[in-house]
């Protein structure tokens, strides 16, 4: 497994629209994308920032991880993601070495990215592996 960079950090809420004034308006990160993820429920907003990205999730069902997540944690930072260059390969050996994780194959993501997530009582926080 080689882990090439923080591909990005996620984070939680409960509107694009509303959190855009932080991070466009008085930050002054740009917006490189908005795309919705059907099969995550999810909205996404990224926002480039040096090598990396901060990718806001906005829920689109109230059944979905990220309405789930801001319901029980409220808004805020959602998960850590690390880019790899080999998913299924990443994922083979985290499985062998004992590492729990929340998808065994990886699932399609943002940007049309190959994504999983590990699972945190084994990681302390939740860590997405992903491939682009």
């Amino acid at each position: 497994m080689t882990v090439v960079r923080i591909d990005h950090i996620g984070i939680a809420v409960s509107s694009i629209a509303d959190a855009l004034k932080l991070y466009r308006d008085v930050l002054g990160l740009k917006v490189a994308a908005v795309e919705t993820v059907t099969e995550q429920k999810v909205k996404v907003a990224m926002l480039p920032i040096g090598d990396s990205r901060i990718e806001l999730l906005e829920s689109t069902d109230s059944e979905s991880p990220i309405a789930r997540h801001i319901e029980k944690r409220g808004e805020g930072i959602h998960h850590l993601a690390l880019g790899v260059q080999d998913i299924g390969e990443t994922l083979r050996m985290l499985k062998k070495k004992g590492v729990p994780l929340i998808d065994n194959e990886p699932r399609r993501g943002a940007g049309g990215s190959k994504m999983a997530f590990l699972h945190p009582k084994g990681t302390k926080v939740l860590l997405e592996v992903v491939e682009h």
